[in-house]
């Protein structure tokens, strides 16, 4: 898929901590929200059950959640915002329940179809798959291109599985089963051909 030139080049994919919007089972992607109360101390007790690899690069999707688990996770490091990497864009569902929506004619056509069929003012899950695919292509060839040997990208769920579906595509595995709990994820090692990953 990449020629590294045999480097070894290892990508951590984190999701972010618990929001009240998580907590609350709302639709949101591009909304900004904090991390919850919860939030905060989930991660604080994953710290010490978890060795979280230092990378030499970090990156987040610029939205508040990201960037708060990366300073509770690693400290006040230095970060690139990478905005390809952010989750899907709910558009007039965003910060909606699904007892909200499910009388809503718009909703109850996009979830007939979501692939194809997008969320008003929004993106369908091809638009979003193909951003965050192509955010990641260019995040390998950057690693490449500048030597950078391992990653720490602190994202959303569904960023994570659109990627491991995308390098992995294991049998029986679906876009839901690659789905990781928070501030968890994957450890993607990639060396020429040979991809592998290790749970987070």
């Amino acid at each position: 898929m990449w020629d590294t030139n045999g480097a070894e080049i290892k990508i951590s994919l984190i999701r972010h901590g618990k929001t009240y919007a998580n907590e609350q089972k709302l639709y949101y992607g591009f909304s900004d929200i904090e991390l919850s109360y919860d939030g905060i101390k989930e991660i604080e007790n994953l710290k010490n059950e978890i060795k979280y690899e230092k990378p030499s690069l970090f990156i987040t999707s610029g939205l508040k959640r990201t960037i708060q688990t990366l300073n509770r996770l690693y400290g006040n490091v230095d970060y690139v915002i990478e905005e390809g990497f952010k989750e899907m864009n709910f558009g007039d569902f965003e910060l909606k329940s699904y007892e909200e929506l499910k009388n809503n004619e718009d909703y109850k056509k996009w979830i007939e179809n979501i692939e194809e069929n997008n969320v008003p003012n929004g993106e369908n899950k091809k638009q979003f798959e193909k951003r965050v695919i192509n955010a990641f292509n260019n995040l390998i060839k950057k690693c490449i291109k500048n030597s950078i040997e391992n990653v720490a990208l602190i994202c959303h769920s569904g960023v994570i599985s659109v990627i491991m579906m995308h390098l992995f595509n294991e049998e029986n595995k679906t876009f839901y089963d690659y789905l990781p709990s928070y501030a968890r994820g994957y450890i993607v090692t990639i060396k020429d051909k040979d991809i592998t990953y290790d749970k987070i």
